[in-house]
């Protein structure tokens, strides 16, 4: 007799907490830029927690909350407040967090993924904000002795928790999530989204259940990630840890897991506290937060164009790819450089005598190759993020004037693309003007047919092999000579030209 096994279905909702990118911290003036600087240097007597100290509500704070529920499609209450949430650990320098608990300041959103062409919208419970802990650092002596010491440079940095509904199934679907809320949070300009460097921060609640059941299983915390493939891994094995207990006929007990990336498991942590655990009870020290509609629509008047309304748009003003537009809206600063490179290439050839045919659709094309391409390269090769809105850009020096002037010259054949290629380096990092590059260099590019023919008789004359083989049926052997005859006019040649002369006169008899 045999059984059938018992399929389940993953139930998954995330935790995300990001720091917010305020000047100061959440209740005191401290500064919130604590990344490179020495222990314990960022530090008051309120984030110290010390008696009798009073904490000030950071405005700004609430509104980059206020500004992030709204485009989560949250619901914004007119009255949020302050609790207190009381838990004894080491990093918790007043023995309690402050919090919100019942009246958070965003509800009853949705954030919308795509995967593998399919739209699927995810629940946000809530939006809500909070102050960071401590930092722990374990240190092993010497001796082999372990101990902890504590930072207290991020305690106090404005923490804003985003809680979605259960409604992922899958570890795609959870990672599509992430990725699609960094994206906005980067485009509201309210955090950097560094996983690796823990300002954008995921706790998994994950759990199973027979296929059909409208009950949730026993659900468990998932802690300790620190990048995207760390929740899809970690994710990924805590399912299948859990069918196979399962499917032994155990159950899993409530708890919060602990991820270890090196050996790719999870550990158990400790028991899972329940609300009641953190003796919840509204912040004394501090007065209820009241959003008026003014208010509310001063912070929305705020908000950036976001990036689905920005890709519906370029797609209709443009006329790309969504391959392409997808790639060029997923920051909002690579978007935005894109946009005023069109801007500025139309400004230049407008009424300056540039043929038709290289305005209007045609350029827009252009210019998204070009950002895709070389100037994402480097972008990538300095390490240089437009997308983080932390980040210091102050290595590019290349405009977006500079950059529409460049492509223009290599549209109207003044410079030919290698040399293109040489220019945007020198401009990306000297931020000189294209044209006085290419002149400076002797870049422009040479179309007179004499010239070119003469380097081309050099050339086949150094490397008769080649025209030989070509002679012989080998195509391969042209492109090589095309390479020989560029590298002789230093880049400078029109290609058409070459290829044209250069088949000229393999064809004459040798």
């Amino acid at each position: 007799m045999t059984t059938t096994a018992i399929q389940y279905e993953t139930i998954i909702g995330l935790e995300v907490h990001a720091q917010l990118l305020t000047r100061s911290k959440m209740f005191c003036p401290c500064s919130a830029s604590y990344a490179d600087s020495s222990p314990n240097t960022h530090v008051c007597p309120i984030c110290l927690g010390m008696p009798g100290v009073l904490p000030v509500i950071n405005k700004r704070a609430v509104e980059m909350t206020i500004m992030t529920g709204l485009a989560l499609n949250c619901e914004v209450p007119e009255l949020a407040k302050f609790d207190r949430k009381n838990y004894p650990y080491p990093d918790l320098m007043k023995g309690y967090q402050i919090s919100e608990y019942d009246q958070p300041l965003c509800t009853g959103g949705w954030l919308e993924i795509e995967l593998d062409g399919q739209r699927k919208r995810i629940g946000i419970t809530r939006v809500h904000l909070e102050e960071d802990t401590a930092k722990l650092i374990h240190v092993k002596s010497p001796t082999g002795e372990t101990y902890s010491l504590v930072d207290v440079n991020r305690s106090g940095v404005p923490l804003m928790e985003t809680v979605s509904e259960p409604d992922m199934r899958s570890p795609e679907e959870a990672r599509a999530y992430l990725v699609k809320l960094r994206q906005i949070l980067r485009y509201l300009d309210v955090c950097a989204g560094n996983m690796e460097e823990g300002n954008f921060r995921c706790d998994a609640n994950i759990s199973l259940r027979p296929m059909g059941a409208s009950e949730l299983g026993s659900k468990v915390e998932v802690k300790n990630m620190n990048s995207f493939r760390s929740v899809y891994r970690a994710l990924n094995h805590e399912m299948e840890r859990q069918r196979s207990i399962l499917d032994d006929g155990g159950r899993i007990p409530q708890e919060t897991r602990g991820w270890v990336d090196d050996q790719g498991v999870t550990v158990s942590q400790r028991s899972k506290e329940y609300a009641n655990d953190y003796r919840y009870f509204p912040e004394p020290d501090l007065p209820p937060i009241v959003v008026d509609r003014e208010w509310l629509e001063e912070i929305r008047a705020q908000m950036p164009e976001l990036p689905d309304a920005k890709r519906a748009r370029f797609l209709t003003a443009y006329g790309l790819s969504e391959y392409d537009v997808s790639l060029l809206t997923e920051s909002r600063g690579l978007a935005q450089f894109f946009e005023d490179t069109v801007v500025e290439w139309r400004r230049n050839v407008s009424g300056s005598g540039v043929p038709e045919e290289i305005r209007g659709t045609e350029n827009p094309k252009m210019v998204a190759n070009w950002v895709l391409g070389d100037f994402s390269g480097l972008l990538n090769a300095m390490g240089l993020d437009l997308g983080d809105p932390d980040a210091d850009h102050t290595e590019m020096k290349l405009t977006a004037a500079n950059f529409a002037e460049l492509l223009q010259l290599l549209q109207t054949g003044k410079i030919s693309a290698a040399s293109a290629k040489e220019v945007l380096k020198e401009t990306f990092e000297s931020g000189r003007d294209p044209k006085q590059i290419v002149e400076a260099a002797g870049l422009v590019q040479i179309t007179a047919s004499g010239e070119i023919a003469a380097a081309v008789e050099r050339v086949l004359e150094n490397n008769a092999k080649a025209a030989d083989d070509y002679r012989g049926g080998k195509e391969e052997a042209l492109k090589f000579l095309v390479g020989q005859v560029m590298r002789e006019t230093r880049g400078r040649a029109k290609p058409g030209m070459v290829h044209q002369l250069l088949k000229e006169k393999l064809s004459d008899s040798p």
